[in-house]
């Protein structure tokens, strides 16, 4: 994975969709590795459906626990199972790898563990051929970044996901993510930049610094959702004054993302 390789020192810049953990931290601290966590964006996590699915409108956590967790696998194969009201068809997932981001994200966030997620689903580097396996089976399920929804809105149908404070909520308007209203399915995306490497390599420092200034300009346009003005003025001075290590803490339910930046 991106941390392993940047940790080691191999990476000037590396791309997360989530934050870095303490004991990568630790590995980066060991290979005498100094980072700058630049928050960039904000995403939710979109939890599809086949269009024809008209039952699963809103799941709780403890639903989507119990679906993806790994004393699932092999047990935990039809929709009755997950909720007695549902229809008694077999349960069909798709997702990302478990090399990724994205599904480390949703495996710690819906069962409170990494690791901790059954592997006999459909997995898929490319989420839009998860969009796809959706489409194409009326009993399926998946979970992605949440423009490959809206690429596909009219083709799909969109679960909301009760939240910590009990309402069902989805991650569109992409206003409820922002507010992590759509919680825990709302997450920062990042880049870390290797700071020894900044000091040796001027065009790692023209390249960020254009990043920086810049990419607020495409990321609604790619369906993310884009940082207040401020935030962005907050994290292009963190990178003028070189402040290294992490500093994101997990939001509180109901608490704006944007108050960690």
């Amino acid at each position: 994975m991106w941390v392993s390789k940047f940790c080691a020192g191999n990476l000037d810049i590396a791309g997360a969709s989530r934050v870095i953990r303490k004991e990568e931290i630790e590995k980066c601290r060991e290979n005498g590795v100094e980072f700058l966590e630049l928050p960039m964006a904000i995403d939710g996590l979109a939890v599809i459906v086949n269009k024809k699915n008209q039952f699963a409108k809103c799941l709780t956590i403890k639903e989507l626990d119990q679906m993806w967790n790994t004393k699932a696998e092999g047990r935990i194969t039809s929709w009755k199972q997950i909720n007695p009201k549902f229809p008694d068809e077999r349960l069909l997932l798709f997702a990302p790898p478990s090399d990724t981001g994205t599904f480390d994200y949703f495996t710690q966030a819906i069962t409170g563990k990494r690791r901790n997620s059954r592997t006999d689903f459909t997995p898929n580097r490319n989420q839009n051929a998860l969009v796809q396996g959706v489409i194409g089976n009326p009993s399926a399920l998946a979970y992605l970044g949440i423009s490959f929804y809206m690429q596909n809105q009219d083709r799909l149908n969109l679960v909301a996901i009760e939240n910590n404070e009990g309402k069902c909520v989805k991650p569109v308007p992409i206003d409820n993510v922002l507010r992590n209203v759509y919680n825990p399915l709302s997450r920062p995306l990042f880049i870390y930049v290797n700071k020894n490497n900044l000091k040796t390599n001027p065009s790692l420092e023209k390249f960020v610094r254009f990043y920086l200034e810049n990419s607020w300009k495409w990321v609604d346009g790619v369906g993310y959702v884009a940082l207040p003005d401020e935030a962005y003025v907050k994290t292009l001075r963190k990178f003028e004054r070189r402040e290294t290590g992490s500093k994101f803490g997990k939001a509180k339910p109901g608490e704006p993302i944007t108050n960690f930046i």
